[in-house]
């Protein structure tokens, strides 16, 4: 794997992002950050807490597990495992929602998080926002905010990696590995 973005550079990323959210203008008390399981979520911890740092008010935060929701819910087998689906204490309705994410690609996870949150109420605003934009899409979904844009050949993977999880803060691509493929 050859590592794209070190520490620093995925630092310098969120909080630019982070100021790309305040700019669109909402009030901080309206916006709820919604990661996707995984790494959505530290990356939408440490959004909320950049904002927080930089306004005086944090957002409220949440996570969406998407596994029942994926179109190819068969082909990951017979007993997915399935995380926490946490929502803002306030929860969506009538709220601008930010739904965060490592890494952009298909589209096809970001649709199923639009599904789910479809069944939790319905938000004045969604907004989508990426670290890593690496195109390749095959639904009609765009980021508003994206983190750095990368060109990955067919047959590559974009790994982002966050300390909660794996002890580390970077960005690497390299070679799929069979079951991506």
């Amino acid at each position: 794997m050859a590592r794209i973005m070190d520490e620093r550079a995925v630092e310098r990323a969120l909080e630019r992002m982070a100021r790309e959210i305040v700019e669109l203008g909402h009030p901080i008390e309206a916006l709820g950050l919604i990661g996707i399981q995984r790494r959505g979520v530290e990356l939408a911890e440490r959004l909320a807490d950049e904002i927080g740092r930089a306004e005086g008010t944090r957002p409220h935060t949440g996570s969406l597990d998407i596994t029942l929701y994926r179109d190819d819910l068969m082909a990951i087998g017979p007993r997915p495992v399935v995380g926490e689906t946490r929502l803002p204490p306030s929860g969506i309705d009538g709220r601008v929602v930010v739904i965060v994410d490592d890494v952009c690609f298909t589209g096809r996870t970001v649709r199923a998080a639009l599904d789910e949150l479809a069944d939790f109420g319905r938000p004045d605003r969604i907004y989508l926002c990426v670290l890593i934009d690496r195109g390749g899409r095959e639904l009609p979904i765009q980021p508003d905010i994206v983190g750095r844009k990368v060109d990955v050949p067919e047959g590559q993977r974009v790994d982002v990696q966050v300390p909660e999880l794996d002890d580390a803060l970077a960005v690497s691509v390299g070679p799929a590995r069979t079951e991506d493929a």
